[in-house]
């Protein structure tokens, strides 16, 4: 599992900054990408990194201002003439279908898959498989804006092959019996319970993505003991004036929600294009103080998000 953040900046395109896309890599999880939003040139920023388009099958649009959608019709069109031909499903706000499929029949713009729409509104699980679960919650900002959380099952422990193999256990129906928990007698009279033979568990993943927002409850809610928390923070902590102003975070409101959250890493991004490098290694500094690992994303940033494991403590 890891982010490729492929737009950082707010608004408007800078030099230094494209505006708002990410991807989630579930490439071991699901052989697949899921987008959350697709700023304008996404697919240029795409193009930089080892994301495939052919492999996004869910894209997940936190609000429809358009710095946070101008880059879908070329994606979407782009995706076509690069081998993708599965399905897609595109998750968003009221009036994201229309916004799409008026854009893709003005243009005259034509692809061979599929794509579903599943427009929201109310809060609540928007998605669930076997593998995760997205639940999405109400944000405040001056139009009906989300955040998502995605939250990885736990996933039970792993057959501890290896040391079966090393006490003389012969592989075949054997290992599903074992493990499935059960016990079993071997040839030689020994008794063995699977449940001995069992790895610790591996505990879910929790990613929090939130779209433009000021600081609010359902914003803690969302992030609560999340791994990564991924925040917007367009002003500096001494703008804040400016954040109440234009409904969005500044760094400080990002931090004190990562705290209050309980999250374990907070990433800023959605960065005004009035901060040059040296300011924004401020925010970072600044944010640090409230929330030690908090972390400024730039362009084409990579981060990767491990698999946690149950420790056992012998009693």
């Amino acid at each position: 599992m890891d982010l490729v953040f492929l737009g950082t900046g707010s608004g408007v395109p800078a030099k230094h900054r494209n505006v708002s896309s990410i991807a989630l890599k579930l490439l071991d999880e699901l052989n697949s990408i899921w987008l959350f939003d697709c700023g304008e040139a996404t697919q240029h920023q795409i193009l930089k990194t080892s994301v495939k388009p052919r492999k996004i099958d869910k894209i997940f649009i936190t609000h429809m201002h358009g710095d946070h959608i101008f880059g879908l019709p070329g994606l979407l069109s782009s995706r076509a003439f690069q081998g993708g031909d599965t399905p897609l499903t595109i998750y968003g706000p009221p009036g994201i279908r229309q916004y799409v499929s008026m854009s893709m029949k003005l243009s005259q713009s034509h692809v061979k898959y599929p794509i579903d729409y599943v427009e929201f509104a109310e809060e609540g699980k928007l998605f669930e498989n076997n593998q995760f679960i997205v639940t999405v919650k109400r944000l405040r900002h001056g139009i009906p804006s989300f955040g998502f959380r995605i939250q990885e099952k736990d996933r039970e422990g792993e057959l501890m092959a290896e040391e079966l193999k090393e006490i003389g256990v012969p592989f075949g129906p054997l290992f599903g019996q074992l493990k499935q928990g059960k016990t079993v007698t071997l040839d030689d009279g020994r008794v063995l319970d699977g449940k001995a033979f069992i790895g610790p568990s591996q505990k879910g993943r929790v990613v929090t993505i939130l779209g433009d927002t000021l600081k609010t409850h359902n914003s803690v809610e969302l992030a609560r003991d999340a791994d990564v928390l991924v925040h917007e923070s367009t002003f500096k902590g001494d703008d804040q004036g400016l954040a109440r102003s234009y409904n969005h975070s500044t760094n400080i409101d990002a931090a004190r929600t990562a705290l209050e959250a309980g999250a374990k890493k907070l990433l800023l991004t959605h960065i005004s294009a009035r901060y040059l490098y040296a300011d924004s290694k401020e925010m970072e500094k600044e944010a640090r103080r409230c929330f030690p690992e908090s972390y400024v994303m730039n362009d084409l940033a990579e981060v990767s998000i491990p698999i946690k494991r149950e420790v056992e403590i012998d009693g």
